[in-house]
């Protein structure tokens, strides 16, 4: 048979070929264009035709192969956006099975110490993580030779001894008290920095909340019956002390402490027996503090307070690892999910 007459046989068997899918479309073009395809079985043909009838052969070859083409491309256009629609998923269907995530116990014990102090009229100030030394030392009347702006304490950016990471949210109280006026009664949330490799448990990032209150006439009783209010909304304790303390933002400074009792070997544990447990500091704002943000200390009087989120958490899941929080295991955080 000659090659002239194959050519146009394999002409009608291409015209006649259904393509339905895309299955079937691709196994046309392998049957046609492959490796060891019919068009290659051809051209290894067409090197016998005599040099007489190359032109002609050559043209009939070339118009099975455009013809071939047209129809592998026509197939693929027509069943293209069917394989495709059928690979995206149905963002409609119903989940099944699939379990709910968990919350981090950190963004739980935020929620809620903010949702109490949103009860009591506070309102939540943020500020950045990236500081200059007023708003983190200077104006909360932190010394020169303050021993927390020692490189063993505070990050300080790029090596300048003016730009550090805050040690403290207390950088969002001075920021507040510059640009508002009394009253001021602010809680402060956010993540905090400080260089404290002091054993395997202690870790450089945490994060802290403060409060803030600042008007006419506000004392440290005011200051008392706040914490007490909180320390019962939270902890369902109801007994407290103020021990004296030092802060060189506060005057007088003090360390609260709740009654956390002694029933259970825990309890013995935690509080080393004493059935007291330290909470937080607070005080009442140094009167240079109002001076430096410009608030009047003789009209004005105002107390702050500070505590750990991740020491509270601590206490209220009775977590005893510090590294819990950081380590992004789904065992531990799976155990939240119920508090969705």
């Amino acid at each position: 048979m000659s090659l002239k007459i194959q050519i146009s046989q394999i002409q009608a068997e291409v015209e006649s070929t259904m393509l339905t899918d895309a299955q079937s479309v691709e196994n046309f073009r392998i049957h046609y264009l492959g490796r060891k395809g019919i068009v290659n079985d051809l051209f290894e043909l067409f090197k016998q035709v005599p040099n007489e009838e190359k032109k002609e052969v050559g043209q009939l070859m070339n118009g099975l192969k455009q013809a071939i083409q047209i129809k592998l491309d026509s197939g693929q256009n027509q069943f293209a956006s069917k394989s495709k629609q059928i690979e995206i998923p149905d963002a409609t269907r119903s989940h099944g099975d699939w379990p709910f995530g968990s919350r981090h116990p950190l963004q739980l014990v935020r929620e809620e110490i903010l949702g109490i102090f949103s009860k009591m009229g506070f309102s939540v100030e943020d500020g950045p993580e990236i500081e200059d030394d007023w708003h983190v030392f200077s104006g909360l009347n932190f010394s020169p030779e303050h021993p927390a702006r020692d490189m063993q304490d505070t990050f300080f950016v790029n090596g300048q001894p003016d730009t550090v990471l805050r040690t403290h949210t207390s950088s969002v109280q001075v920021r507040v008290m510059e640009t508002q006026k009394p009253p001021i009664r602010i809680v402060m949330p956010g993540r905090v920095y400080r260089n404290e490799a002091i054993s395997s448990r202690a870790h450089c990032q945490f994060h802290q909340i403060e409060g803030l209150y600042i008007d006419e006439g506000v004392s440290f009783a005011d200051m008392k019956q706040v914490l007490q209010l909180f320390t019962e909304a939270f902890f369902g304790k109801a007994k407290i002390r103020l021990r004296p303390s030092y802060f060189p933002f506060t005057e007088p400074s003090a360390e609260m402490d709740v009654y956390w009792g002694l029933e259970t070997p825990a309890d013995h544990r935690i509080t080393k027996g004493t059935g007291w447990l330290e909470i937080m500091g607070c005080g009442m704002v140094d009167p240079n503090v109002l001076a430096a943000s410009g608030i009047d200390p003789e009209k004005y009087s105002g107390f702050a307070f500070g505590m750990g989120i991740e020491r509270i958490a601590m206490l209220r899941y009775g977590i005893d690892d510090l590294r819990h929080f950081f380590e992004n295991d789904m065992r531990f955080l799976s155990q939240f999910r119920k508090s969705l």
